[in-house]
């Protein structure tokens, strides 16, 4: 099944119990300590949409909060009757040994864990020093409660349900926040994100898009695609969603001239390539099938697939808009559409989702 299609299965059934992988976490979060070591520092860290007790960002940052010189660490879940039934619940030995624990709110009241403090008196500050307790309400990321907490930190961070992206989303904008959310690729067209991708406000992640991500699920789980020491996983085009800073995005794109593309390309056998800088009948920009074929030497409009945004360096490319059948209203001026049909057009057929961009004439590319 394609993955796009698992996804989409995924939110009609609102199932929405994938874990994200410890290394993906820390991958992810490296970056950006590597391009400001001081990130977290002094800073109140949220994880809503969480499950601390099975949850590998509660267990990252908590392992992590001296180092990042984090100043308080706060994750909250959902309460089991709030999710599917189909997803079975068991209260973990952490819960119920603990004195907080309350039969009647184990099923019907979300948890808040907070970390700020040495609890146990060893002379450090780590998971050990957890403390939790339930919240008021069953820990909907959109309740009073939940939202105050937003408002109290500095960065949200998180894999939200995949069917509320665009609720939560909207929600951390709100408060105008830093973020880092796993997301479906395609939400880079939504009319909530694409705005500020376009703005240099948000941008993609340090993870590559190639080969989407695996998050581990549930022991009843139907759709999976592999398992790996009896648990199961799934795999789906998902990326990182951040206005968090890392050094990947700041490397230009190494390019060829169009003239040396066409006799150099790796893709010139590919189906694709046939179309390879050709002008689109209902817009002034020219294709460009594959973000290693923009030519160093062009400068007018070009329409690329949301894939560039992988690779895509602000201080090399500008974003000028895209494609009207991603959203109307966004092409831009400079693509001079002919308000006919939305999509991108050559020889009678339509491109997939494009963006259009322009070279910065200031840009140092290295050259092939």
């Amino acid at each position: 099944m394609p993955s796009n299609e698992k996804l989409h299965r995924a939110k009609k059934q609102k199932n929405d119990e994938f874990y994200t992988q410890y290394a993906d976490i820390e991958k992810e979060m490296n970056a950006y300590i590597e391009y400001n070591p001081d990130v977290f520092r002094d800073k109140t860290i949220l994880l809503p949409c969480d499950d601390p007790e099975w949850s590998n960002f509660t267990k990252y940052f908590a392992q992590n909060f001296e180092r990042f010189g984090i100043k308080k660490l706060i994750s909250t879940s959902y309460a089991a009757n709030s999710k599917p039934k189909e997803i079975p619940y068991q209260p973990t030995l952490f819960e119920t040994e603990s004195p907080n624990f309350d039969k009647k709110k184990t099923r019907s009241h979300g948890k808040i864990f907070i970390l700020e403090r040495d609890t146990n008196k060893d002379k450090k500050i780590d998971i050990n020093d957890l403390e939790w307790n339930y919240l008021k309400g069953d820990g909907d990321f959109r309740s009073k409660e939940v939202t105050k907490l937003r408002d109290e930190a500095d960065i949200i961070i998180t894999n939200p349900p995949f069917s509320l992206f665009i609720d939560f989303f909207t929600w951390i904008l709100k408060a105008n926040k830093k973020f880092a959310v796993i997301a479906n690729k395609s939400c880079v067209t939504y009319k909530e994100v694409f705005p500020l991708i376009m703005k240099n406000k948000a941008w993609s992640g340090r993870e590559e898009w190639a080969g989407g991500m695996w998050f581990s699920t549930t022991d009843n789980a139907t759709d999976f695609d592999k398992i790996v020491d009896n648990k199961k996983y799934k795999n789906t085009p998902s990326m990182w969603i951040t206005n968090i800073d890392h050094g990947r995005r700041h490397q230009p794109i190494p390019l060829m001239t169009m003239d040396e593309n066409r006799r150099y390309s790796k893709h010139i056998k590919h189906p694709y390539w046939k179309d390879a800088y050709k002008k689109y009948e209902n817009y002034e920009v020219i294709e460009i099938p594959f973000t290693d074929s923009i030519p160093n030497d062009y400068s007018d409009t070009m329409g690329v697939p949301i894939s560039f945004l992988d690779k895509h360096c602000p201080e090399q490319f500008r974003i000028i808009g895209m494609a009207e059948d991603n959203g109307r209203g966004y092409s831009g001026a400079e693509s001079k559409w002919d308000g006919k049909d939305p999509h991108c057009i050559i020889d009678g057929k339509k491109k997939f989702k494009r963006l259009f961009i322009k070279r910065k004439e200031s840009s140092n590319e290295n050259n092939s």
